[in-house]
């Protein structure tokens, strides 16, 4: 069996990155079979740069050859489930950029659907990948880290009017939420992905920065499954930006590297209580190779899993629990109170979050 997967970018805004650092540096593992977008200039535009044999406007068509194995979808948020499923429907492997869906309905349906179809669907959480993060992980598996005591989360960053422009952005019909859904979604996955689940929230978000629907600041207080403390905080009005993580365990703090769209590089602060700790740090990561950062880290882990060598590293599973977290925070900034959290279909929002969605419900 071949290594080479083909693969087709559909979305070519942030498809483009993932284009430029996970696919291209991989030929020995990718083949960019055809890239799709409904901006005509931006198709002949990419598929120029980088020599696509085959550029479409049609969903449909890329669905119908036989040769694509992977559909890698970088549209708007609110075409994501429509076009999973069908991609799903017509036994392609998916990779989903950021959020899935818009509703935790959507992504069980969705589960659902990658049951049947025996595919592979990967959301996309490329801060995951970098060796910062990487390290934090493995030394909290082993067991090194111990008991974890509280976590501060900031994703502090600016949007001006001029980046609202694009149509589809600050609207909760097509982009199903604002500095949670769109930035603040990846440092929380980071959490969830270091310091385990949530038990409990408490929020408030408010728009405050632009003239836009959704939501651009937030603020949070949560309980971990663990008994430990988070605090997170984000916003689209800082003038410095910030991507960080700080998280206290028994034995060990960690805090999160100093790039903004790829906090999960290092260097990431990792602070031993003791010279035991140290030690132990020390042993387990002597012989640790670098994942790749962001989209490389990423695809290469999926290229792992189609081939039956590894899990799929980022699963719907994984992107319910971000969706989970974001359902929480809203019914909680809309409700004034404590939601606890897994939720499920008896929940309120379980359907969907966004106001027009509660007006159609009433």
């Amino acid at each position: 069996m071949s290594e080479i997967k083909s693969i087709a970018v559909v979305g070519l805004n942030v498809g483009r990155n993932h284009i430029v650092e996970g696919i291209v540096p991989r030929p020995e593992r990718w083949r960019l079979a055809a890239v799709c977008d409904l901006n005509s200039e931006r198709l002949d535009a990419v598929a120029e740069e980088f020599g696509v044999p085959a550029r479409t406007g049609s969903f449909d068509e890329l669905l119908a050859r036989e040769d694509i194995d992977v559909i890698d979808l970088g549209t708007p948020p609110a075409t994501h489930v429509d076009l999973t499923m069908k991609a799903l429907a017509a036994g392609k492997h998916v990779v989903c950029e950021k959020p899935l869906a818009g509703s935790i309905a959507d992504v069980d349906q969705l589960a659902e659907a990658e049951r049947k179809s025996g595919r592979l669907l990967m959301p996309v959480f490329q801060y995951r990948y970098g060796d910062g993060v990487q390290k934090a992980r493995r030394i909290i598996d082993a067991g090194i880290a111990g008991k974890p005591y509280l976590g501060t989360v900031e994703t502090h960053w600016k949007r001006t009017p001029a980046y609202y422009e694009v149509k589809w952005r600050g609207k909760w019909a097509t982009e199903l939420g604002g500095v949670l859904m769109t930035h603040a979604i990846h440092q929380h996955d980071m959490l969830n992905y270091l310091m385990g689940p949530v038990a409990k929230l408490f929020a408030r978000a408010t728009t405050r920065v632009n003239a836009i629907e959704v939501e651009d600041c937030v603020a949070a207080s949560l309980e971990m499954e663990s008994g430990a403390l988070v605090a997170l905080s984000a916003t689209l009005g800082s003038q410095n930006e910030i991507s960080r993580l700080r998280l206290m365990f028994e034995n060990v703090t960690f805090e999160s590297g100093g790039e903004v769209y790829s906090p999960g590089d290092e260097p990431w602060q990792i602070l031993p209580a003791n010279d035991e700790v140290a030690a132990k740090i020390e042993a387990l990561l002597k012989d640790y190779k670098p994942v790749g950062r962001r989209y490389l880290g990423q695809l290469d882990a999926f290229h792992e899993a189609l081939h039956g060598r590894a899990p799929n590293p980022v699963t719907v599973a994984d992107a319910r629990r971000s969706l989970e977290l974001a359902t929480a925070f809203y019914h909680s900034a809309e409700t004034g109170r404590d939601v606890a959290l897994p939720l499920g279909p008896d929940h309120p929002k379980y359907r969907g979050w966004r106001p027009d969605e509660k007006e159609a419900a009433e």
